[in-house]
């Protein structure tokens, strides 16, 4: 159809390491990530990856990118640009807005919902919707966006649970 331009759908990569598979169902973090996406008001065309790995990878991650050379569970890798004018690389001019990548660990994700007591379902849920809204701009480094960002995630479980 010349003439017509159509918005392409939202695009979520999903990787997990070959000895998570039987603990990951990619359907259900796709459902997850376009839930807390919508619920965040991000209009397509977007583009986000989650990936589901080793502790190792996710110690080795923290280590070269955050300076701190000990296991975590999710890291999450912003593309978009945090402050006005504030932009380490050009993006293209697709119209497409690449969030980034989000990466959890498994093996982390399996000893904290032990800890807290509830299901790995319910801890990777918190892990991608932690990860995801650092990727649109919230943190927690400051007390003050800490409660808001925590805040957040807890209306978020609520949403897609």
């Amino acid at each position: 159809m010349e003439g017509k331009i159509f918005a392409m759908p939202e695009e979520i990569e999903i990787s997990v390491e070959e000895k998570f598979r039987g603990l990951v169902d990619e359907a259900w973090v796709r459902k997850i990530a376009q839930q807390v996406l919508k619920a965040e008001g991000m209009a397509s065309p977007y583009e986000v990856s989650l990936v589901f790995t080793d502790s190792e990878t996710g110690q080795k991650l923290n280590r070269d990118y955050r300076d701190v050379d000990e296991p975590t569970d999710v890291l999450a890798f912003c593309m978009l640009s945090q402050k006005e004018g504030d932009s380490s690389f050009a993006l293209p001019p697709d119209g497409i807005t690449r969030l980034g990548e989000v990466v959890i660990s498994c093996p982390q994700a399996v000893e904290q919902a032990k800890e807290q007591g509830h299901s790995v379902d319910k801890e990777l849920t918190l892990l991608i919707i932690h990860g995801i809204l650092h990727l649109l701009g919230y943190d927690h480094e400051e007390p003050e966006e800490e409660v808001k960002m925590r805040a957040r995630e807890k209306e978020l479980l609520e949403e897609v649970t």
